[in-house]
């Protein structure tokens, strides 16, 4: 058995606010399947279903899967396989659990961050996804015919929209009946849609009752929300392939181009791809695991978790080009490529371009792929407040007021901020929070979190945390990756997107300049915590440490209050 030695008492004031908290209500999962499954609907999300065919067929079509499949499993896995251990031994959010390496701690609150402003714009993802879902219920589907008011605009016939100009019934349905799109931000973003902000409301009122029931709750939903998704998937596969043309979709869908193997590009596709599609690096992962007993051994979960994340997409690209390549084929394109869109453009046109054509029963069809999206947004949403409820709370312990107050103002919050999404510019501002404040600043805080864990606290001292936490040793895999390859290759992808960096856009149309200051301040926001934490870490240190450098050495080490959930520490 490890020999043990207590945790250093801390400063009297500081022992007063830890006894405070500790009075709040342990907080656990009712058993291992809730975490695993809570794992899966966090992780296998809306970036599984339309956003990894797209990336792929922009990235070598088949060839793209041996770059994805390296990146899931040299930074993917080892990254899940870190956070979900060290948020199990701290047994707290993030926040605190980067308790280890105090002059790092800006890496977790600029992840809070990036947190917060995905769950704004996937709550309003999530009301497009009930706004259709609605709209399924009709006896006709309302984007399977033209309409009078869309003139001359609106093609419907056997020939490429794209050689002829026009668009489709389902573009034009989502473009000017759902979003009333406007086609530049330079005179504001108009005013919200009343039936997309009543969508969002439903959308809030259903995460911040979840987020209100605790996490047992959530643990007892995600057995649904975990499942559901799959179901529908494998209920739309078999549909798919039994389209006709759906074959030539899928041989579409694989046809390698190995050229494009040599292309830095696709690995900068696949390295990304697995961040959106694991959802890590957000601080999800770390608080879900702190709700876990502390002795669990969570290996198996992991090659569970990212085998079924791979599964999912890989079965989405299958049913994506599977029904796109029936699309072609009932409309007479020789390139299936040309119906395809990315982003919204493919669960939202796409997609329901294709169920529309259905010859049976489309309405069930399109109620299932909307109801499948819209618990897929609810499994990630609700991980995502998750983790920065529980900061609050870490912070704040019972002065953060009751749960139900607390889960209730940030559901309220959400709602007011995410109204901004559900604007006729809605969007354009989609597309800048994503790029400018969660993807930009993702990558550069997850090298930090490596650094963290395996340069500042220490490799050795990490391993030893998991063996007695766990009571395995860690492999030289886990171990090379952690230290070398996964921080190495993030880096790379980071320089190389850095100097590949072109001005941003949204459907070719480039935003004014005050959108790209407001983006630059997003992404600020997120940055400027790392500098801003490291002083005031460097600044808490007490003077009888010595020098300068001393005080900084000593804000590099772990904070006093630095405890597994056990509160014991292993001998080091």
């Amino acid at each position: 058995m490890p020999q043990i030695r207590i945790a250093p008492k801390e400063e009297a004031v500081e022992e007063e606010e830890e006894e405070a908290k500790s009075k709040l209500p342990k907080e656990q999962w009712g058993n291992g399947l809730e975490f695993l499954f809570s794992c899966i609907s966090l992780s296998v999300g809306l970036g599984n279903i339309w956003r990894f065919p797209y990336i792929a067929f922009q990235n070598g079509g088949g060839t793209f899967v041996i770059p994805y499949l390296i990146a899931l499993l040299v930074i993917g896995r080892p990254v899940y396989y870190l956070e979900i251990s060290l948020g199990q031994f701290r047994g707290g959010g993030v926040l605190r659990a980067f308790d280890l390496a105090p002059i790092l701690k800006g890496v977790a609150a600029g992840q809070v961050l990036a947190t917060g402003a995905s769950i704004t714009y996937y709550s309003s993802i999530m009301a497009l996804t009930l706004r259709f879902l609605f709209a399924s219920f009709s006896t006709v589907l309302p984007w399977s015919d033209c309409r009078e008011s869309w003139g001359d605009d609106c093609h419907n016939g056997s020939a490429a929209p794209n050689a002829t100009g026009k668009m489709s019934p389902a573009q034009l349905y989502f473009e000017r009946e759902i979003l009333h799109e406007l086609h530049s931000i330079e005179d504001g973003l108009g005013a919200p849609n009343w039936e997309l902000v009543a969508s969002l409301a439903v959308a809030w009122l259903i995460i911040g009752g979840v987020l209100i029931r605790g996490i047992k709750s959530s643990g007892k939903a995600a057995y649904f929300l975990g499942v559901f998704p799959y179901v529908v998937l494998l209920i739309l596969l078999v549909r798919a392939l039994t389209l006709p043309g759906a074959w030539d979709g899928i041989v579409y869908f694989f046809k390698p181009q190995w050229r494009e193997l040599l292309n830095p590009l696709v690995w900068y596709a696949a390295v990304t791809q697995v961040f959106f599609s694991l959802a890590i690096c957000f601080g999800t992962l770390i608080t879900y695991a702190s709700y876990n007993n502390f002795n669990r051994n969570v290996y198996n979960d992991i090659v569970i978790i990212t085998t079924m994340d791979s599964c999912s997409s890989i079965i989405a690209g299958c049913i994506t080009f599977g029904i796109l390549g029936n699309l072609a084929k009932e409309t007479g394109i020789t390139d299936i490529g040309s119906v395809m869109k990315g982003g919204t453009g493919l669960a939202f046109i796409s997609y329901p371009d294709a169920i529309a054509k259905f010859e049976y029963v489309p309405q069930m069809f399109a109620f299932l792929f909307f109801l499948m999206l819209f618990v897929l947004g609810i499994g990630s949403t609700v991980g995502m407040a998750a983790c920065i409820l529980r900061v609050i709370r870490d912070q704040f312990g019972q002065n953060a007021g009751p749960s139900w107050a607390l889960a209730g103002g940030l559901a309220a919050l959400g709602f007011g901020l995410s109204i901004v999404y559900v604007t006729p510019g809605g969007q354009f501002i989609v597309n800048l929070a994503d790029s400018y404040g969660v993807s930009f600043t993702a990558l550069i805080l997850a090298i930090g979190e490596l650094l963290a864990v395996a340069w500042f606290y220490g490799l050795r001292r990490f391993c030893a945390d998991i063996k007695f936490m766990m009571g395995i040793e860690t492999g030289w895999y886990w171990r090379f990756c952690w230290a070398y390859i996964t921080p190495g290759l993030m880096t790379a992808v980071l320089i190389y997107m850095l100097l590949n960096m072109n001005k941003l856009t949204y459907k070719r149309v480039e935003y004014p300049h005050s959108a790209h200051v407001f983006g630059y301040c997003l992404a600020s926001i997120g940055l400027l915590q790392l500098p801003g934490w490291a002083l005031y870490a460097w600044y808490k240190q007490p003077r009888t440490c010595g020098s300068l450098w001393m005080r900084l050495r000593a804000a590099c080490q772990p904070d006093d209050s630095w405890t597994p959930a056990c509160g014991q520490l292993p001998q080091e």
